[in-house]
């Protein structure tokens, strides 16, 4: 994996998100609750922290939870909600040693279908079904993971020029429509909650 993201909007954590599928990974977990960009700078935040080049999933899995928390809450915080969110990403660390023997990679590699990695996306810890199907679209649409029905399997999001989602982020303006898509969801969302 070696392309250029610009998720985070700031060189050097777009590298790492270009060339790290677990700092891409976890960028994706981070992304609730906060802007698009704070949660894709996140990764590389933590490994400058951790001082290292790039995110191991062994390292983060084993780092004492207290010790980590603080990492992620140091000033500036990595999320809103650093210590939940400092459970979260080791909890998906320890997923990916156990099941993949931390090779974030091997969660799409070779996976014959976009119906198998959805599955596979979706049992990553913290990544419900819109979580994977968002990752599944940025997989396919800017990092070159296209199996058989990969589109299909992202739902929505899988569309080309849908700008729904990170996956349709290539650039300022890019970032500034997906935005918009945003706002007008919420809205809708709110006005229909409100019945009118």
């Amino acid at each position: 994996m070696d392309v250029t993201l610009h998720l985070a909007q700031d060189p050097e954590a777009d590298e790492l998100l270009g060339r790290s599928p677990l700092a891409a990974l976890v960028g994706m977990l981070l992304d609730q609750q906060v802007p698009m960009e704070w949660a894709f700078k996140g990764p590389s935040t933590i490994a400058r922290r951790m001082g290292a080049e790039d995110l191991d999933a062994h390292d983060i899995a084993a780092y004492d939870p207290d010790a980590f928390a603080a990492l992620l809450s140091e000033k500036p915080a990595v999320h809103r909600y650093p210590g939940s969110m400092a459970g979260r990403v080791q909890q998906l660390c320890r997923y990916l040693v156990d099941t993949y023997d931390g090779d974030a990679e091997a969660v799409w590699r070779g996976v014959g279908s976009g119906k198998e990695l959805l599955k596979r996306l979706q049992e990553l810890p913290g990544f419900g079904k819109q979580k994977a199907q968002i990752f599944l679209a940025l997989l396919g649409k800017q990092l070159g993971v296209r199996p058989e029905g990969w589109r299909e399997a992202a739902g929505a999001y899988g569309e080309a020029d849908s700008f729904r989602s990170v996956a349709d982020i290539t650039g300022p303006e890019s970032l500034t429509k997906v935005r918009a898509y945003k706002q007008e969801a919420k809205a809708a969302a709110k006005a229909k909650a409100s019945g009118s």
